[in-house]
């Protein structure tokens, strides 16, 4: 088997102390402070503004994407973390100049109203100037957003890196010759051997175990300055700002909640389905990706390649040739390795237009499925790359949906090749992430409620975090699991950001609304192609509805929600067949 690449990222930067990188550096604080000393100016035109002002974003956001692509391939480098530091540094002076940019943006309401309707020249600005307007009026004074965000880098960000430092290095003991790090323990929950998946499962609760006091310290910091810097901000709630944040309302929501709390019993019947096949009596959390079927998939990286581009190519060659490039070009890094962090994720370069992805492949159909996932991920980017930087910044909701969609296409490829048993094991695959989008998600969004619910009357414990996830999980996994994971709140790293509170419905939001087009590409035919491209380089520049009108959908219709839902009850119900066959 050849060796696994890493990612090639010397056409953003040759370095994260090299000329060009200490450069736009230094660019992005004197253009912050060019654009900001001029701002007062009524004879600068605000389109020319507007330009200034996203270039500035555009080059940050190069440097904060690179810094971080290097931080977490080694999460003790040195160098990584001056950049990541220098960076956060620059991007004060941006936020400072930000808060004066919209304080000016809101001097100037009359013009943008005519210049942003029917005929004027920033109408395709429309949305994205009103929601700036929208988030001017949550400011605080320049004074305190400058000392809110200068203490974020030493109270909210310093525990987001701790957690992220912590849990991608932490190892302990496997054996008299073998230690894991917590990662290669939770990869473990693949394996087909129960007793490894309870040792490692036991293993890692142990490490959550002693290393409580420092993420419970850190979950505290990040949730009391969240819920203070919202409420200072005039947000009724921190999820009234994810809201906002996801371009999205109560009612649409509601409608999402409401439709994943319907659907719990039919994927507690997929558990107890899941538990007969492995001759269990019930699931354990650690039971949850165990593979199902005797003709499971495996892929070298190269057979990854090759399969994932003629999925894609099947849909839309051009989206073929596109994945095809990034595996070529080594956009991707797939090794698993110690200091590398878990998981996977795709980030974009906006001044080199191009995307990188990070994985942890494993050989598995899992693991060719998050390629796909990424990929997508990245077919977005380089369908809104083409734009400027207010008109192509998404938000979480619609995040998903490429990266589900594409997700699905391999899914259909995959269940064309496989055996009627290989058929099993894969349909399995699909609901057990389904499971997670819809029930862990579910569970996680409870906890984050009662979490900023309980944190409004003081400091938090370890054992009062983990009672409140493993309660979170009795009430979505119910009874289709008898062992829950009660340190699932020191795993994750979304709890630790307070930039976007509630990262966790998004995710169910993108895989329903991505099942839902799937649906409509079965009647849409050899057109679908050309109006998904469309509707995905139009989530940058419209809310959450407006983006869903395009293809017809009513996002506070339960009845939409459901209809993508029936696509995996589809899939459970084939699955509890062949159980019972």
């Amino acid at each position: 088997m050849s060796a696994l690449p890493t990612w090639d990222l010397d056409p953003i930067y040759p370095g994260c102390t090299s000329k060009e990188f200490q450069h736009d550096l230094r660019w992005v604080v004197a253009s912050s402070q060019e654009l900001e000393a001029n701002l007062e100016d009524t004879k600068k035109d605000l389109k020319d503004m507007l330009s200034q002002y996203e270039l500035i974003l555009d080059h940050l956001e190069n440097l904060d994407a690179y810094s971080a692509a290097c931080l977490t391939t080694d999460t003790a480098n040195e160098e990584y973390l001056r950049a990541v530091s220098q960076t956060e540094e620059a991007s004060l002076v941006v936020q400072h100049m930000q808060v004066a940019f919209l304080n000016v943006l809101a001097t100037r309401t009359e013009e943008i109203a005519r210049r942003s309707t029917e005929g004027g020249d920033l109408k395709p600005y429309r949305f994205p100037l009103s929601e700036l307007l929208e988030e001017q009026r949550h400011l605080m004074s320049e004074e305190l957003e400058d000392l809110a965000n200068d203490l974020g880098r030493s109270g909210t960000d310093a525990f987001s890196r701790l957690q992220e430092a912590l849990s991608s290095s932490v190892s302990t003991a496997w054996d008299d010759q073998t230690e894991k790090t917590v990662i290669q323990l939770r990869n473990e929950a693949f394996n087909a051997d129960r007793t490894i998946r309870r040792k490692a499962f036991e293993k890692e609760l142990e490490i959550w175990k002693a290393y409580e006091v420092a993420f419970a310290s850190s979950l505290n910091g990040v949730k009391g300055t969240t819920i203070t810097l919202d409420a200072r901000r005039g947000y009724d709630s921190p999820l009234d700002r994810s809201l906002m944040q996801s371009r999205i309302n109560r009612p649409i929501l509601d409608a999402l909640i409401t439709t994943l709390e319907k659907n719990l019993p039919l994927f507690r019947g997929y558990l107890q389905n899941k538990a007969k096949m492995l001759g269990l009596d019930s699931c354990a959390f650690y039971d949850l990706f165990a593979p199902v079927g005797k003709e499971a998939l495996h892929f070298s990286y190269e057979e990854a390649h090759t399969f994932i581009v003629q999925q894609f190519s099947a849909f839309d060659p051009e989206m073929g040739k596109f994945a095809d490039h990034a595996f070529k070009a080594r956009w991707i890094d797939p090794e698993s390795r110690k200091g590398k962090v878990g998981g996977a994720y795709d980030t974009a370069f906006p001044l080199a237009k191009q995307s990188r992805i990070l994985s942890n492949f494993d050989f598995t159909y899992n693991g060719v499925s998050t390629l796909a996932h990424e990929l997508g991920h990245a077919w977005h980017d380089h369908v809104v790359l083409q734009k400027s930087n207010l008109l192509r910044s998404y938000p979480m909701t619609l995040a998903e949906t490429a990266s589900i969609f594409s997700e699905f296409l391999v899914f259909q490829g995959a269940l064309e090749k496989s055996s009627s048993e290989g058929r099993l094991a894969l349909i399995e695959h699909f609901l057990q992430d389904a499971t997670q989008v819809c029930v862990d998600i579910l569970s996680r969004y409870y906890f984050e409620n009662a979490v900023f619910s309980e944190r409004k009357r003081g400091d938090l414990s370890a054992s009062a975090f983990s009672a409140l996830m493993e309660d979170a999980q009795k009430k979505t996994y119910g009874d289709g699991l008898s062992i829950y994971h009660p340190y699932m709140w020191a795993v994750k790293g979304h709890y630790y950001s307070s930039d976007f509170s509630f990262y966790n419905y998004p995710y169910a939001f993108g895989q329903l609304f991505a099942l839902g087009l799937w649906a409509q590409s079965k009647q849409a035919g050899t057109d679908f192609p050309a109006s998904y491209k469309k509707l995905l380089g139009a989530t940058g520049s419209l809310p959450a509805a407006e983006v869903a009108g395009l293809a017809g959908i009513d996002l506070t219709d339960v009845s939409f929600w459901q209809e993508a839902m029936g696509v995996i009850a589809s899939y459970a119900e084939e699955f509890a067949h062949g159980v019972s066959d």
